[in-house]
């Protein structure tokens, strides 16, 4: 009886540990999701909508469109979803020191870098992907009419090698099976090397990036640890009390319109305060602040004189549109 009386709050320790074990590693999940995806979009672009033309003049771009289109998509589309890209770029046209604040060109370099590493994950990824199963390049390989790369293929076979290495990809050549799958192995081994060097090298990269940074770290990797968590929690508290107070704006306005009246008071920051805390923050010893939220808060001397109406600054020529 004693067990069973125990057995809804040991169910409900099992999950909290469950979830904990998820949140602490949803970098690690996010990435394999990720790369499931990559495996299963090759997949259908290989057997649905990759046809090889097999000819001279077309394999070559139409291989290397798909191999490197994706890839560019992707790269773009990480960019777009970069939420710290934006953080900086925002509103640099009208103050192009946001960029670089104080004229720290090097720092303002290090985000962007920081920035496009994290955007070329699933490119890359792509990449690897694409040449591991091999199609796309040997589609473009075989239409190459470079002499280096012909000789490479057909040494010491007839003439016709030449003629029908474009071919090759398809079912159409006229060579011997055994010559045809000889050139397509020689194709995806290369393919493949490719891949693997590929995937070699950004996991040295990354490992080399990873251990310098931390090892140019001035503060601990518990403290930066801390940190990471602290910035994720701002982040989801920001987003809920940024629909609270979203909310209570429309409702105030909604009731001050259909009961025909003079808004109440409602307290709003004002813009200097939301470009402060919306510029890109580093921690350091210097600073013993987690975000620029913090540093502004703690801010000896703080203006805590709220905009007169909540409204967007065009002084500052911020539009709606």
């Amino acid at each position: 009886m004693h067990c069973v009386q125990n057995l809804p709050g040991n169910t409900m320790d099992t999950f909290q540990t469950v979830l904990r074990f998820f949140l602490n590693q949803k970098t690690t999940i996010g990435y394999s999701f990720m790369a499931l995806i990559t495996i299963g979009g090759e997949r259908i672009f290989s057997m649905v909508s990759f046809q090889c033309p097999c000819n001279h003049t077309q394999n070559f771009a139409y291989g290397l469109t798909f191999l490197l289109g994706p890839a560019a998509v992707l790269l773009v589309f990480g960019l777009f979803f970069s939420s710290s890209l934006w953080r900086l770029y925002t509103g640099c046209c009208l103050n192009p020191m946001k960029l670089c604040p104080h004229g720290n060109c090097f720092s303002c370099l290090k985000v962007f870098m920081g920035i496009f590493t994290g955007a070329c994950v699933a490119p890359i990824m792509w990449l690897s992907v694409a040449l591991l199963n091999g199609t796309f390049y040997e589609c473009a390989v075989s239409g190459l009419n470079d002499n280096l790369v012909v000789d490479l293929f057909c040494k010491n076979k007839t003439l016709k090698c030449r003629e029908e290495l474009a071919r090759v990809p398809c079912d159409r050549s006229k060579l011997s099976s055994d010559e045809r799958m000889e050139l397509l192995l020689m194709l995806r081994a290369q393919s493949q090397i490719l891949g693997w060097s590929i995937i070699i090298i950004a996991i040295t990269v990354g490992l080399l990036g990873t251990c310098y940074k931390n090892c140019r770290s001035k503060v601990s990797y518990l403290q930066l640890t801390f940190w990471k968590h602290y910035m994720d929690k701002e982040k989801e508290r920001f987003d809920t009390f940024a629909v609270d107070y979203a909310t209570k704006l429309a409702e105030r306005n909604l009731q001050s319109f259909f009961e025909n009246k003079d808004p109440n008071p409602f307290p709003f920051p004002n813009h200097k305060a939301w470009e402060e805390i919306s510029a890109h923050y580093t921690f350091s010893t210097s600073e013993q602040y987690y975000s620029t939220l913090q540093r502004y808060v703690e801010k000896i001397g703080r203006d805590f004189t709220p905009e007169t109406r909540p409204v967007m600054d065009l002084e500052h020529g911020i539009e709606m549109s």
